[in-house]
C-alpha cells in the first residue's frame, strides 16, 4: 500500500484517481503530478514500484496539500471573520457564504428546520 503525506492510497484504483485521496489534489492536478513524475496514469496503485512512489512524493512536495492547505484555508476564514467582511459575517452566523438562497434550502448550513407554532384560525 502506497503511503504519501500520511495518507494510504487505495490499492485497487489507478494512480491518478488514488492521488485524489490526498486533500488538495483533484483529478487535473493528479494527472499533472503523474506526468511530471513520469508515472503512467493508468497503472494501479498496488503495481507502483518504490521508485515510482518516491517520484510522486517528490513531485507532491512542490504543492500545498493536506495539513498546510487545511491550515491556510482556516486562517483565511478566520481573517475574513476578524475584518467583518460579508463572507466573514456569513461564516459567523452559520449561513451559506457564496450567495445561495436561504428561503427554501440551505439546510446543511442552517441545521434542522425549526418548528413554527400555528396561528389559531379565527372562526366565523
Amino acid at each position: 500500500m502506497a503511503r504519501i503525506k500520511n495518507i494510504e492510497l487505495p490499492n485497487e484504483k489507478h494512480v491518478c484517481i488514488g492521488l485524489t485521496a490526498i486533500y488538495g489534489i483533484g483529478r487535473s492536478l493528479a494527472v499533472t503530478i503523474c506526468e511530471n513524475a513520469g508515472v503512467p496514469t493508468d497503472r494501479k496503485v498496488k503495481d507502483l514500484t518504490e521508485d515510482d512512489i518516491q517520484k510522486l512524493r517528490k513531485e507532491i512536495e512542490n504543492h500545498v496539500v493536506e495539513g498546510d492547505l487545511r491550515r491556510e484555508v482556516q486562517m483565511s476564514i478566520k481573517e475574513k471573520m476578524e475584518i467583518n467582511s460579508y463572507q466573514g459575517v456569513r461564516h459567523k452566523k452559520g449561513l451559506p457564504v457564496r450567495g445561495q438562497r436561504t428561503s427554501r434550502n440551505a439546510r446543511t448550513r442552517k441545521g434542522k428546520g425549526k418548528v413554527v407554532a400555528n396561528k389559531k384560525k379565527v372562526g366565523k
